[in-house]
């Protein structure tokens, strides 16, 4: 898991909690901060998530490469 799905998940967390307590309190720089945060976080998140995907096509595409290689012994007595 990329890193920065984690530390995006936990900006979201942070900010969903400031946001939250700014409702609670009715402090509208607070509710607004919190938002920011969460927004930020969502964003870190997905592109941790994006990075993992890239990062799994790279390693499926170098299995597929490995699994389907035809040997150098099996080439030269298929000539």
């Amino acid at each position: 898991m990329d890193k920065d799905r984690l530390e995006g998940k936990a900006k979201d967390i942070a900010g969903r909690v400031e946001r939250q307590v700014g409702e609670w309190t009715g402090n509208k720089d607070a509710q607004a901060e919190g938002t920011g945060k969460q927004a930020e976080g969502k964003v870190q998140n997905t592109f941790g998530k994006a990075k993992d995907a890239l990062r799994n096509v790279g390693e499926n595409a170098r299995e597929n490469a490995r699994d389907n290689a035809t040997p150098v012994d099996e080439k030269d007595d298929a000539a």
